[in-house]
């Protein structure tokens, strides 16, 4: 069986062509499937996607219409797919459900150490033969707080490099991760924890109940010089209310590794075109924010456990197996 994956990096392709040679041939596709490319897929059975590619119900009916019988999404997230089409359409739908959190969690750092050092600025400014100081003054971190808003394995791995500088550690989830506790990590409420905390980091994933968890009122409960950092799911936080806050001169840093209204932008190369996109516009134009497009899960070690546990997905499908990844059984 010949199957067709969408949306695959040039770093990613030989990593997908070895995990599944001796298995299926794999047919990698640097675009990414929409209502455009979905044609693409006719004879396919089994499709494999990325968190950008769109698998709203018109996709879907396309895919199903060419013989699709699988989705196999190459990432934790699945909000881009609407399962209850999906099980209506009698279409099974895997995910990776667990993958390195260190990825992430060591990406999100370096993202917040970043901001508070001024790093873009220096290296750009010394690039140009400007060796001063001036505008780059940073904080230390040791003895500060740090606030992170869901404690599972990546929040985990988050809050063990927090506690290595020397941080207070509070923490926001459904439920206290015995773990993070035994760091010293404190459980408060979620207002508590923007108010308190000099550093905010986003681990929580993306469903209709935490949509703009990160709203206005949320942004203006934080510190003034507080650091904002998600590499979690562009949705968390409302990115016009941001800019709005950002304008008023708040915030020593903001590092975003994802946004809201990436799909189509991130992954691609824009550099020729005018974004259209006037709050993404804007946010990079402030000195203290910093833009990335969706690379925290980049690392060697994350994208060959993501291609390895896609390759299982795709085996227990063929032989009529579940597993915990799986969003929509077989029918």
């Amino acid at each position: 069986m010949e199957i067709l994956a969408f949306g695959v990096q040039a770093d990613e392709k030989p990593l997908v062509e070895r995990a599944f040679q001796g298995h299926h041939e794999v047919r990698c596709l640097g675009v990414f499937l929409n209502e455009d490319t979905a044609p693409i897929a006719t004879g396919y059975e089994v499709v494999c996607t990325s968190v950008n590619c769109d698998l709203g119900h018109r996709v879907l009916q396309t895919l199903a219409a060419g013989g699709t019988q699988m989705v196999a999404q190459r990432s934790t997230g699945f909000n881009n797919i609407d399962l209850s089409v999906a099980e209506r359409l009698a279409m099974t739908v895997a995910r990776v459900s667990y993958y390195s959190p260190y990825s992430v969690a060591e990406f999100a750092w370096t993202l917040a150490m970043a901001v508070n050092r001024r790093v873009v600025r220096a290296s750009t400014r010394t690039r140009d033969f400007d060796f001063r100081l001036d505008g780059l003054m940073g904080r230390d971190l040791h003895g500060r707080t740090v606030g992170v808003l869901g404690t599972g394995k990546i929040g985990e791995a988050f809050a063990r490099i927090a506690h290595g500088f020397g941080m207070n550690l509070l923490g926001w989830d459904i439920a206290e991760n015995p773990a993070c506790v035994q760091l010293g990590m404190r459980y408060v409420p979620k207002d508590r924890l923007l108010a308190e905390s000099d550093l905010i980091s986003l681990h929580v994933p993306l469903m209709p109940e935490t949509r703009h968890l990160i709203d206005a009122d949320a942004l203006r409960a934080m510190k003034d010089d507080a650091i904002l950092v998600n590499s979690s799911r562009g949705g968390l936080i409302d990115s016009a209310a941001l800019v709005a806050e950002l304008r008023e001169g708040r915030f020593t840093g903001v590092g975003l590794d994802v946004y809201e209204a990436e799909a189509g932008l991130f992954f691609l190369d824009k550099s020729l075109q005018a974004i259209e996109d006037d709050t993404l516009a804007r946010l990079l134009t402030f000195p203290n924010v910093l833009v990335t497009s969706h690379q925290a899960y980049y690392t060697r070690e994350a994208v060959g456990q993501i291609v390895e546990a896609t390759l299982k997905n795709v085996l227990d499908y063929r032989a009529g197996r579940r597993s915990e990844n799986v969003l929509v059984p077989r029918s």
